[in-house]
C-alpha cells in the first residue's frame, strides 16, 4: 500500500485564499507565507489531512492555468524560497503535497511560445505547438494555434514533440528536487497525449524509486472510462467526477439509488465493475465547482454527505474553507468559489469532518475494503465496506423523518467509528434524519 490510499486529501487555492490580485503585476508580495503564519498549514493537520493539493503557484498571467514560467513561483505569491518553506512546514505536520502541473497548455506569454511570436518558423519551440501558418488570430500573430476549449489566452502544447516533453520532465525533476513535493495534480489529464502520460509516469516512477515513496501522479478526469488515464503507463488515480454529481444530486432529490448505481458500478463485486481498488480522489465540490454548501437545497444534508464522502471507497477530498460551510456560486471569474479568508474558521460541521477524516484512516476497511450494497431506497443508502479482519456499515439517511431498516449486517453488535458507542443490533437499525453512521461490525 502506497501512502495515498488512506489519504485524506485538503484542496487550496493559493491565489485565491491568499487575497492575490487577479491581473499578475510585476510586484512581490509573500502571500504563500500565510499558509505557514495564518495558520492553514496547522489547520490541515488537526483537520486530519495527510496531503494537501496547491492548486497553480507558478508564474501566469491570471488564474494559474496560463502559465509564462513553470519554474518560478508566481510574483503575487512570493518566491521559490517561499514554496519551499510552506512545503517543509506541510512535511513537518505529517501532510504531503501535490502541486498542480498544467501541461495541456501554457499562456501567451509564456516564453517559448513568445519566440515563436518573434521569430516564428525560425523558432527553434515552433514544434512545441501546434500552429497553422497559413492562418491569423485575434492577436494578429500572423499565424493561428490550438487553443484549449477555444480560449486562445489558453495555447495548447503539443506533446508530439520530443523536446518538448524532455523539458515538461526536467520540470518536474527540478520541482521535486528544489521543493520536495511528493507528486503532481495533473490539470485536465484527459487532454494529454497518451504516449507523454506513459514518459511521464516513468519519471514519477524513477522518482519513486530514489525517494523511497510514491511520487504521485493525480489526474485530472471528467467523465468516459477512468481507465483510459489509470494504469502503469498513465496515472495513478484520477478525479471522480461521476460521483461528485451523484452525491449531491442524490441528496437534493432524495433520489440515493442515483449514488448507488455509481458506487455499485464503480466498486461493487460484480466482473463488470470499473474501478474496484483504484482509490479514486472523491470530492463534494472544489475550485472549478459551486460549493457544496450553496449546491445543497437543505443544509442539514451537509453532515450526511460528508459521511458518505468519507465511508464510499476512494479517497476523500475536502475544498478549503467547505469543512466549515463556506458558501460560493460558480459565477465568472470564479472569484466566489476561490476566496481569501484571513484564517481558517472551526465549527460543529468542522469537528465531524475532522471526526470522520480519522476515522477513515485508523479503518483498514474503510481505506482498503470492497463494496457491497445492502439497501436502497429514495432517502437511504446502507452498504458494507470489508477488508480482511474489519467490516464497516455505512448507513445514510438523508431525508427528514427518522428510519427503521433492516439488513443483514452478519454480527450482533455494532461500534459508531465516529462516537464510540457500542450498538446491539438484531436485524434492524434506527437511522436519525439527515445522518450518517459508520459501524464496525463486531
Amino acid at each position: 500500500m502506497n501512502w495515498y490510499e488512506n489519504a485524506v486529501v485538503y484542496q487550496i487555492y493559493p491565489l485565491g485564499l491568499t487575497g492575490a490580485p487577479h491581473e499578475n503585476d510585476p510586484v512581490v508580495e509573500h502571500r504563500l507565507l500565510q499558509l505557514v503564519d495564518n495558520g492553514w498549514v496547522s489547520h490541515a493537520a488537526r483537520l486530519g489531512a495527510t496531503c494537501v493539493i496547491l492548486n497553480p503557484v507558478f508564474e501566469c498571467l491570471s488564474h494559474g492555468y496560463d502559465t509564462t514560467d513553470y519554474l518560478r513561483v508566481d510574483c503575487r505569491l512570493g518566491t521559490n524560497d517561499d514554496l519551499r518553506r510552506v512545503v517543509d512546514a506541510f512535511h513537518e505536520a505529517g501532510v504531503k503535497v501535490l502541486v498542480d502541473t498544467v501541461f495541456n497548455h501554457v499562456g501567451r506569454e509564456f516564453w517559448a511560445f513568445r519566440d515563436v511570436r518573434e521569430k516564428r518558423e525560425a523558432s527553434p519551440y515552433a514544434s512545441w505547438f501546434k500552429i497553422d501558418w497559413n492562418g491569423d488570430n485575434r492577436f494578429a500573430d500572423g499565424f493561428s494555434y490550438a487553443c484549449w476549449e477555444g480560449v486562445d489566452e489558453l495555447v495548447e502544447l503539443n506533446h508530439h514533440d520530443f523536446g518538448l516533453n524532455e523539458y515538461c520532465v526536467g520540470v518536474v525533476r527540478q520541482w521535486e528536487s528544489e521543493f520536495d513535493i511528493d507528486g503532481l495534480r495533473l490539470d485536465v489529464a484527459y487532454c494529454l497525449e497518451p504516449g507523454f502520460l506513459g514518459y511521464l509516469r516513468d519519471v514519477c516512477d524513477e522518482l519513486s524509486a530514489k525517494r523511497g515513496q510514491k511520487f504521485l501522479m493525480l489526474g485530472e478526469t471528467m467523465f468516459g472510462d477512468y481507465n483510459r488515464w489509470m494504469g502503469e503507463r498513465a496515472c495513478d488515480t484520477v478525479t471522480n467526477y461521476e460521483c461528485y454529481k451523484g452525491l449531491w444530486s442524490a441528496m437534493n432529490e432524495l433520489n440515493m439509488h442515483e449514488i448507488a448505481y455509481a458506487l455499485n458500478r464503480q466498486s461493487g463485486r460484480d466482473p463488470w465493475c470499473l474501478y474496484t481498488g483504484a482509490h479514486l480522489l472523491n470530492f463534494v465540490d472544489n475550485h472549478d465547482v459551486a460549493r457544496i454548501a450553496t449546491q445543497l437545497a437543505e443544509p442539514r444534508q451537509l453532515e450526511p454527505l460528508y459521511g458518505l464522502l468519507f465511508g464510499m471507497c476512494g479517497v476523500p477530498s475536502i475544498y478549503y474553507g467547505s469543512e466549515w460551510g463556506a458558501r460560493g456560486e460558480k459565477l465568472p471569474g470564479d472569484h466566489e468559489l476561490r476566496p481569501a479568508f484571513a484564517h481558517p474558521e472551526w465549527n460543529d460541521l468542522t469537528d465531524y469532518v475532522c471526526a470522520l477524516a480519522h476515522v477513515k484512516r485508523e479503518s483498514e476497511a474503510l481505506t482498503q475494503g470492497g463494496y457491497r450494497e445492502l439497501l436502497v431506497q429514495p432517502a437511504l443508502l446502507v452498504f458494507e465496506r470489508e477488508a480482511p479482519g474489519e467490516r464497516v456499515v455505512v448507513a445514510v439517511n438523508a431525508g427528514a423523518d427518522a428510519q427503521t431498516v433492516a439488513f443483514d449486517a452478519r454480527c450482533s453488535q455494532l461500534r459508531d467509528l465516529v462516537t464510540g458507542e457500542s450498538l446491539p443490533f438484531e436485524g434492524a437499525l434506527e437511522l436519525p434524519p439527515f445522518s450518517c453512521q459508520l459501524l464496525q461490525c463486531r
